[in-house]
């Protein structure tokens, strides 16, 4: 059987006879170790896999129908034949899209949208049935599978966009259809792909661009003021900051746990976070400012924040015996490691150690990046610098490096650490969260 978009050869089905098979089958796969009876299997492909190579295994272990894009290696019914298994995927998920009148808030930025975006969705539930990114499915895969896990009792859905190149977001909101957008900054991420500042702020800026043609609302950091002239001729726009906005707030304890003080909004008053480090004000802000914006009641907004418990290696405060640990190792770029290491000079603590792992897709700055936090590092006093990887390794320096991760981990095992803290943060590639599992599972 093929299928194929609306409008495509007359010789396939349009992409509407394939939603049909989603409504009956409204649970998506694209990995046959995963796969559960009644899944629909998409076989995907890449550099290094071939989805198609497993579609008959995806039938056998349960799937209803498995949507190819290359010629079948058994004959089945529950084939079906597209011309591109990733663009089906895409597609179908905008038909699922268009079947919603209801708010899709898209979140994208270098820094702090995933922490964001489970603050926002923590205060939108509790008013709203709503839906949201699990984890970090933020790319080309990822999103498709996001919308297509909303249910009909949807209420809000909250989407975040992740980006490494120009012209990513804008591929993403042709099929999101956000209604309303946040960016939450544009810093120092992925210069390899955007080339530099002006790159991501465009990059990310497609947002923006998707919400002014459309006439979407966009929140806005208002202490920002390239997110000030970003946001430029959208329809509506709600702003957040320490001052000149529509929720304001400060820092009003930040040593261990964030502690918050909303200035202006119903919300004013003290929110007290299960967050580390005083670069997460906008993103609780943030979430105020979507509460206010949508009618959650203040006491509401208030507990959806307080609830939170950050996971999944961000912003982590660990207590592992008389040691603490500062787990912040999901990633990393030259904006969010300098925020880190500051947040961490100021940690109530005699004895801390850095474990940073190098940062991945800078570029041609990489090196200059990584020697701004080596000047940065230097002039505090440590009670040790382990440096993990990459251009690490590249730049002389009177520190402790190690290869990879495992071999960092090796090292802090072998020390007998008490009452000392640790930072620890890097790329995704560096996985610097193995670095600390001795601490973590130590009596």
């Amino acid at each position: 059987m093929k299928i194929e978009e609306e409008g495509n050869d007359q010789s396939f089905f349009p992409i509407s006879e394939l939603y049909k098979f989603y409504l009956q089958n409204p649970s998506i796969c694209t990995d046959t170790r995963k796969v559960q009876k009644g899944d629909l299997f998409f076989a995907l492909k890449g550099d290094r896999f071939n989805g198609n190579h497993f579609a008959a295994q995806a039938l056998e272990n349960g799937a209803a129908y498995a949507i190819i894009d290359e010629a079948p290696q058994i004959e089945s019914a529950r084939l079906i034949l597209v011309e591109d298994v990733l663009s089906t995927l895409q597609n179908l998920s905008a038909y699922h899209r268009n079947q919603f009148s209801i708010p899709f808030i898209a979140i994208t930025g270098s820094n702090g949208k995933t922490t964001t975006k489970e603050l926002i969705h923590a205060v939108l539930s509790e008013k709203y049935k709503t839906y949201t990114t699990e984890g970090n499915l933020n790319n080309h895969i990822g999103i498709p599978l996001t919308i297509l896990k909303i249910k009909d009792d949807a209420e809000i859905a909250i989407i975040e966009m992740g980006a490494n190149h120009i012209g990513e977001i804008e591929g993403y909101c042709s099929y999101t259809r956000p209604t309303h957008g946040l960016i939450t900054n544009c810093g120092k991420a992925h210069l390899e792909g955007f080339g530099s500042i002006e790159g991501v702020r465009k990059g990310k800026g497609e947002l923006f661009d998707y919400l002014r043609a459309y006439e979407g609302s966009a929140f806005v950091m208002w202490d920002y003021d390239y997110l000030q002239q970003m946001s430029k001729g959208i329809r509506e726009i709600f702003t957040y900051g320490t001052n000149h906005a529509d929720i304001t707030g400060q820092v009003e304890e930040a040593t261990q746990f964030l502690s918050v003080k909303v200035t202006k909004g119903k919300t004013a008053g003290s929110i007290q976070t299960h967050l580390t480090g005083d670069y997460n004000l906008p993103n609780v802000l943030a979430a105020v400012c979507l509460g206010s914006y949508f009618n959650v009641n203040p006491e509401a907004i208030r507990k959806g924040i307080e609830n939170y418990t950050p996971s999944n290696n961000r912003s982590q405060l660990i207590q592992a015996g008389t040691n603490s640990i500062i787990l912040d190792a999901y990633n990393a770029n030259p904006s969010s490691m300098k925020l880190a290491i500051k947040n961490f000079i100021h940690y109530p603590a005699d004895d801390k150690v850095l474990l940073l792992g190098a940062m991945a897709e800078l570029g041609n700055e990489s090196l200059k990046e990584h020697e701004k936090v080596l000047h940065q590092i230097e002039s505090e006093s440590w009670k040790a610098v382990v440096l993990v990887g990459g251009d690490f390794m590249k730049i002389k320096h009177p520190y402790i490096s190690f290869e990879n991760s495992d071999e960092a981990g090796k090292w802090v095992a072998s020390r007998s650490f008490k009452n000392t803290a640790f930072l620890v943060k890097g790329s995704r590639s560096t996985q610097m969260e193995k670095s600390v599992e001795s601490l973590r599972t130590r009596t």
